[in-house]
């Protein structure tokens, strides 16, 4: 006994045109880029103040200890420092707002630049002409994305994103 399985597209289909059928296909073919990209991960500051806020990452990577900057963040937006999967545990923040001169800051030393800057290694920070910031530390415990929400309130507010 031979069984024969035969596959027929559901009446709905059928009964469409086949412009229908066409927006139908390239609606499926595409839905998994739509959904990937509302689920990208990535490395959040958002402003919560008043006032522009200049911000500063510090991480581990591949070639050592990597130090950025500056984003500047709006008032009341949100900016990516880290677009994807995030890659380490632990990451580091350093902002000042550009009207107060307030500044969220923490323990951990690192180095940073007056302008712009991509900085490798958090060693002799002055002997490189770099200037040295406390950046406060953040603990993902290895999520795959993260925000900071900075405030004028003490406490800076994080979270998995």
């Amino acid at each position: 006994m031979e069984v024969v399985l035969i596959q027929t597209a559901p009446s709905f289909l059928m009964r469409c045109g086949p412009l229908a059928r066409f927006a139908l296909f390239v609606l499926a073919a595409f839905a998994p880029f739509f959904i990937a990209d509302a689920a990208r991960a990535d490395f959040r500051v958002c402003n919560g103040t008043q006032n522009l806020v200049g911000v500063a990452i510090g991480y581990r990577a591949k070639d050592g200890w990597i130090t950025e900057g500056w984003w500047q963040v709006p008032a009341t937006t949100c900016a990516t420092l880290i677009e994807g999967e995030l890659q380490s545990r632990y990451y580091y923040l350093y902002a000042e707002d550009a009207a107060r001169g307030g500044r969220w800051t923490g323990d951990v030393q690192m180095c940073a630049a007056e302008n712009e800057f991509k900085i490798t290694g958090v060693n002799d920070c002055y002997a490189r002409g770099y200037q040295k910031m406390g950046f406060k530390e953040y603990d993902t415990g290895r999520q795959g994305s993260w925000m900071v929400q900075l405030s004028d309130t003490p406490g800076t507010q994080e979270s998995p994103n």
